[in-house]
């Protein structure tokens, strides 16, 4: 099968299937993701906390998202790999250049940004560029600290009406992709089906065009607090291959995430 690209995906949305993405940061879990049917890998800032041990994603490095690419590329022969940008490493568009360079480099298809309207400059120019871009919105970590905590995001008509408009401003610079993060299901479900492109969610209800989990939380092995948008799809299956197998199949039937997932 040839590698999935963005067409792809574009056309899933169009067609109503639903995408299915999961994190990985190395090569092996990579592989395992690729054979059972995601059609989407991160290799997010996330490993941070999973894989360093911290209590938040803002002391990730770009070596190192540059080294976990390199990992996860080798393991992934279909799906769509694409690579956070870390804390700071987009803060001018001169340095959004740069590093968006060398996870593309690295092997990486599209790189992602936290943020709102005050990437449109970058982002424009990345995918004059050749740079795929996907964007990010809602509870976006790198911003912990300015939201006091990893909080529902858009829950009061104000700010739920900021993020709708920054995600159209951001399809509008050319963002191929966007992940809306901890929001309320109907703002999610209004943002999904006002963009062209494709939405994926996590924490964001079923009316997505696609989902995506922390693989250590899909597979129920993160320690300390545990998102309520999780599921252990490992405790349901006792096998990693069969777990991931069983989340790319409620994902395309819209049974993950259920209701008890979702925030109102």
């Amino acid at each position: 099968m040839s590698k999935i690209t963005i067409t792809d995906l574009q056309k899933m949305k169009q067609d109503g299937q639903k995408i299915t993405a999961i994190t990985a940061y190395d090569a092996t879990f990579a592989k395992l993701f690729d054979d059972e049917g995601a059609q989407v890998l991160l290799i997010g800032d996330s490993l941070g906390m999973v894989l360093q041990g911290g209590d938040d994603t803002l002391a990730v490095s770009m070596d190192e998202m540059v080294y976990h690419t390199r990992c996860v590329v080798r393991g992934a022969s279909k799906a769509l790999v694409v690579t956070d940008m870390p804390f700071m490493s987009y803060a001018t568009p001169e340095q959004t250049y740069q590093n968006a360079a060398r996870l593309m480099a690295a092997g990486a298809r599209m790189v992602k940004m936290e943020g709102g309207d005050w990437l449109c400059e970058s982002i424009r120019h990345l995918t004059r560029n050749g740079v795929p871009v996907c964007g990010h919105l809602g509870l976006t970590p790198q911003s912990v600290h300015v939201f006091g905590g990893f909080k529902v995001q858009g829950r009061d008509e104000f700010h739920a009406q900021e993020i709708y408009r920054q995600a159209l401003e951001l399809q509008a610079a050319g963002i191929q992709l966007l992940v809306l993060e901890c929001v309320p299901v109907a703002l999610a479900e209004r943002i999904s089906k006002a963009l062209r492109i494709p939405v994926i969610g996590i924490g964001a209800g079923p009316a997505t065009d696609g989902q995506i989990l922390v693989m250590h939380d899909a597979f129920g092995i993160t320690s300390g607090y545990v998102p309520k948008f999780t599921k252990n799809f490992l405790a349901e299956t006792g096998d990693m291959r069969a777990a991931i197998r069983l989340y790319v199949q409620q994902v395309s039937e819209g049974t993950f995430p259920g209701p008890e997932h979702c925030f109102n």
